[in-house]
């Protein structure tokens, strides 16, 4: 998988060498908002990944919250963790609700089997 033409790992590693060079010109990052910014990076990344895979969108999507409450808490964002665990929770209710509408139980409700589509084998000439 690429984005903009370039693998992921390359995206990640000029986030890092930005975040390092902006440091040494003056910016003042600690190491702890520097590690913010690259797993934010790493976060956005992940979803993109897993969006274009169509595998683990939900698990990816709640990573990148996660990251982003992090990366807010890095930059100053004074949130207690009971308010951090809220935020995640309420996040992952999200996420479940979204989920939901997408997929189909392979069972009914009263465990007879749903009914799905069947293909035609393909004849072979």
């Amino acid at each position: 998988m690429k984005i903009l033409g370039r693998e992921p790992a390359l995206w990640l590693a000029l986030v890092a060498a930005a975040a390092q060079l902006s440091t040494a010109f003056g910016l003042d990052l600690t190491t702890g908002q520097q590690a913010s910014i690259n797993a934010a990076a790493i976060a956005v990344v992940g979803v993109i990944t897993a969006f274009v895979t169509r595998d683990g969108i939900s698990a990816a999507v709640l990573g990148l919250i996660q990251a982003g409450v992090s990366l807010g808490v890095g930059f100053g964002l004074h949130w207690s963790p009971d308010q951090q665990s809220t935020v995640m929770a309420f996040a992952a209710a999200l996420v479940a609700m979204f989920v939901r509408t997408q997929v189909t139980a392979p069972v009914a409700a009263l465990g007879r089997p749903t009914r799905t589509r069947t293909r035609r084998p393909v004849s072979r000439a």
